[in-house]
């Protein structure tokens, strides 16, 4: 088996072995663990679950702004002009993209 060295702050390294210990696994057998479930290796770890409620949460939005579209047209409007705004201050969307009049 192949060997890495981390180099951790102190407070991050007590975290770290305080987490093993707390579930009985020894500090390298827990950050293998984290490093397979970040890199989505585990089809039910982390990003699973994770991608599953954005999904749904994408799915909701879509409803949402139909039913918006068809009884409220000019809020759907307001309200994506809104959204672009917050995702272009975040960096989620190209300062170029769409920008029109704030």
């Amino acid at each position: 088996m192949a060997r890495l060295t981390l180099r951790l702050d102190d407070a991050l390294r007590d975290r770290l072995v305080d987490r093993s210990l707390a579930i009985g696994i020894t500090p390298s057998a827990f950050l293998r663990d984290l490093i397979i479930r970040f890199e989505g290796a585990d089809p039910t770890g982390h990003h699973a679950r994770f991608d599953e409620l954005h999904a749904t949460s994408l799915q909701t939005l879509a409803i949402l702004a139909t039913l918006t579209a068809q009884t409220a047209p000019k809020a759907l409007e307001k309200g994506m002009a809104d959204a672009r705004v917050l995702l272009r201050e975040r960096g989620l969307l190209d300062p170029d993209e769409g920008a029109g009049p704030r």
